[in-house]
């Protein structure tokens, strides 16, 4: 019978550890801001980021991979 071994190092795992935060960060702020802020669904960010997301101040912004709010201005906005 043979029995196989797998060493995973400590990076490897920090790193699936990190992406799973920043994944679980991402979802949880996309989530708070589909109920909080208005979407906007016209519009995609500067590099095609969507949805775009309009604060109760009027501001535009994204949620980026991080989980991070990242505001943009109205007028870099693009069509869909």
């Amino acid at each position: 019978m043979m029995l196989g071994f797998v060493f995973v190092s400590q990076a490897q795992v920090d790193s699936a550890v990190k992406k799973a935060g920043n994944k679980t960060a991402e979802l949880a702020s996309k989530g708070k801001s589909s109920v909080v802020d208005e979407v906007y669904k016209d519009k995609v960010g500067p590099a095609g980021e969507s949805p775009i997301y309009i604060d109760h101040d009027s501001k535009y912004y994204y949620v980026d991979k991080k989980g991070k709010k990242v505001y943009v201005s109205k007028s870099s906005l693009k069509n869909k």
